[in-house]
């Protein structure tokens, strides 16, 4: 499909030494003499590498980096025409995008040898060849080259292995020591267990358009709304946070290169703006029908009475406070082994993928559980040695101690005002699972009888998150309505053991503090997850880890219903806020990108002649 793509064959002379150095060979080449011209942050982090196997390196850059250089064992030269007259047989351009051509009209040609070979490491590759062909003597061979990583992906990758490397032969001569010498220029990467990509400069720019320009976008947009962790993280928004992070270390002018010398990117520009207006759309139309239909229906003048005065109860208020979660302490030695005083039965409403899963460390921990869904699941109930009832009276009148309700957002309301109340005993405790917690709550409140106890809480991990255990995933949960005797205390601690002796990280938080921190994670996450599913993304082979971040986030997003993102929009009223604030960043990242070529565009024109007018 792509025949400008293929990966390098290892070295068949490489060999792996005991002691898990990088590989060697048993023949080790002659060293090369490097000059590298942009002596800043990648320029040294490259030299780090090519020194420790050997090579001779010179550098030079605008800004003085003489101490950096003597610190790595380069040699440093203010003049490049000095440097250029020690005649290195590599010249690695490590300057920025928007520098190269600049940096390329300056440089003594006369002074280095005919046959230098010239290297660049852009992230745009039609540029840099197009730049190359057009200002390097005929003479001069020339290397295009994209290392897929920098010293912040190699820190969190323990090193280059795994990690890409794109090259394409734009000119090599047909000379014995002009092929050796280019090959031994690749084996510094493939050296270091980077996976040789081969690619021409032209796919390059059309895969990394797809996978690197949108990662910087994402990243970009995600950097401007001041992202903090939070005490309620889940695995796809930390990746967001690093993602953010390691995006808005890198300049603006890189970004902008990115945008400007690919010509893919515009277009990817505008396919993310449909994709967001898209996404926008169908939240907003869903919206519009429900509020319709409820005004058909007569539900909006309606007018939610709370039983008991509970609306009032300054228990129930949710203020945020300066301090925003407290720890549940799972105490082992108190709690012991599950005992029969401890074992509770649990009926759980809901048996779907989510119910089951809940259901499987239960049943594990010795504990009794019910399972009661719309859906048959009789088979999958028995498979996990749950009882199964496909009537609710049935259900309720084994007189559960707890009732789990892991219904859809959407769905809660109409399931809760059917259940039987009357079939259970009075004092049942009440549990929910739902990603948001002020809706569930006040439901919970107006609908329960006011003799049941209300936990809710929220399992900050799912079936796939949580598939290789719990341990120091968040359970957040508020107590909001539980009785005073000791029984019925005892039977919540019960409960949240469930979670405790699973490794759990037990977050007590209110059901305001919840959502408003939620807003924030899960909203935003999913967000960009379905955001980035409207664009269909696929793998390339240029991938870097930043978009395998990005394809794993579509993955598990992608696998929930549009109905629970539906869900944590319509019943978190803090969501309408950050959906807002996600747009006015993209708005104001393009207002930047295009403002910016505007100015270039603008200079470029006032740097032409004056035309004149002539008069026949």
């Amino acid at each position: 499909m792509f025949p400008s793509l293929s990966l390098r064959q290892p070295n068949p002379i490489a060999a792996v030494t005991d002691n898990n150095n990088p590989l060697l060979s048993s023949d080790p080449l002659p060293p090369l003499r490097i000059a590298i011209i942009g002596f800043g942050n990648y320029g040294q982090f490259l030299a780090g590498t090519l020194i420790s196997q050997g090579h001779i390196l010179f550098a030079h850059s605008r800004s003085d980096h003489s101490s950096s250089a003597l610190r790595l064992g380069v040699s440093y030269f203010t003049d490049l025409h000095d440097l250029c007259e020690r005649h290195p047989d590599v010249v690695l351009l490590c300057t920025s995008i928007l520098s190269i051509e600049n940096v390329l009209k300056t440089l003594p040609f006369q002074r280095l040898r005919r046959n230098t070979l010239f290297v660049d490491v852009l992230s745009v590759k039609e540029f840099a060849k197009t730049l190359l062909l057009q200002y390097l003597p005929e003479d001069f061979d020339i290397l295009c080259t994209h290392p897929m990583f920098g010293p912040q992906s190699v820190n969190s990758n323990n090193g280059w292995r795994g990690l890409k490397f794109v090259y394409d032969k734009v000119r090599i001569r047909e000379d014995r020591l002009r092929i050796s010498r280019c090959e031994s220029f690749l084996e510094v990467f493939e050296r270091e267990g980077c996976k040789m990509v081969e690619m021409s400069c032209a796919d390059h720019d059309k895969f990394a358009a797809e996978s690197q320009f949108i990662t910087h976008t994402l990243g970009r947009v995600l950097g401007s709304l001041n992202l903090q962790s939070t005490p309620i993280n889940t695995k796809g928004y930390e990746a967001l946070l690093d993602l953010a992070e390691n995006i808005c270390g890198d300049s603006f002018d890189l970004y902008y290169g990115l945008f400007v010398y690919n010509k893919n990117s515009l277009e990817m520009i505008e396919r993310i703006d449909l994709a967001f207006e898209a996404l926008r759309k169908e939240l907003f139309s869903r919206l519009h029908g429900v509020v319709r239909l409820q005004s058909f229906e007569g539900e909006a003048s309606k007018v939610h009475v709370f039983p008991n005065g509970y609306e009032n109860d300054p228990s129930l208020d949710s203020v945020r406070s300066e301090d925003v979660s407290l720890k549940y302490e799972y105490n082992p030695q108190l709690s012991g082994s599950v005992n029969d005083g401890s074992r509770l039965k649990i009926g759980i409403v809901g048996f779907g993928n989510f119910g089951q899963f809940l259901a499987k460390t239960m049943v594990k921990q010795s504990h009794t559980v019910l399972a009661y869904s719309r859906t048959n699941y009789t088979d999958e109930a028995a498979k996990l040695g749950v009882s199964y009832f496909s009537d609710l009276d049935d259900l309720f009148e084994e007189h559960p101690e707890v009732i789990l309700l892991c219904t859809s957002i959407l769905s809660t309301e109409k399931v809760l005002k059917s259940l039987p109340f009357q079939r259970l005993r009075r004092s049942t405790l009440f549990v929910d699972v739902l990603s948001v917690k002020e809706f569930p709550r006040n439901l919970f409140v107006q609908v329960l009888p006011q003799d049941f106890d209300i936990l809710c809480t929220h399992p900050m991990f799912g079936p796939e998150s949580g598939k290789n255990g719990w341990n120091n995933l968040s359970f957040v949960f508020d107590k909001v309505r539980i009785g005073l005797d000791d029984r019925r205390k005892s039977r919540c601690d019960s409960f949240l053991d469930i979670f405790a002796r699973e490794g759990c990280c037990m977050v007590e938080m209110s059901c305001a503090e919840h959502d408003w921190h939620a807003a924030g994670s899960q909203f935003i996450t999913h967000t960009a997850g379905r955001l980035l599913e409207k664009l269909s993304l696929e793998s390339t082979p240029v991938d870097t880890k930043g978009y395998e971040t990005l394809l794993k986030l579509v993955d598990n997003t992608a696998g929930d219903s549009f109905d629970l993102y539906y869900g944590l929009f319509l019943y978190n009223p803090n969501a309408m806020e950050q959906l807002e604030r996600f747009h006015l960043a993209f708005e104001s990242l393009k207002k930047q990108l295009f403002g910016r070529l505007h100015s270039q565009h603008s200079h470029e024109l006032t740097k032409l002649p004056s035309l004149k007018l002539t008069t026949l």
